[in-house]
């Protein structure tokens, strides 16, 4: 086999998603792609592994590094939660209640 006959595989890294919890004040998560909204009781976050939503009391950035994907938020932690395509009616929360 010579060099034009090999297959060429794009190189496809998929970023690492973690989350660290501080005593439910303060999270940090990794492998986020962008944040689509956030107040202070909701963030909706789209990671690597989907969507997902936290929820919470006096919730604020504390720090985002869109280029490694890093986002902190600290607050009164209540709920981390991960929505599928079928679901994502439920992330819109406190928007939709707002606006019907």
């Amino acid at each position: 086999m010579n060099y034009y006959e090999k297959e060429t595989q794009p190189l496809v890294t998929q970023q690492e998603h973690s989350l660290k919890i501080n005593n439910r004040k303060s999270v940090e998560i990794s492998g986020v792609k962008e944040v689509d909204s956030f107040d202070n009781e909701e963030f909706l976050l789209e990671t690597v592994m989907g969507f997902l939503i936290v929820r919470g009391q006096n919730l604020q950035l504390k720090n985002l590094d869109v280029s490694e994907g890093l986002v902190s938020i600290k607050g009164k932690i209540y709920e981390l939660s991960y929505v599928d395509e079928q679901h994502q009616e439920k992330a819109k929360g406190f928007f939709s209640k707002l606006f019907r």
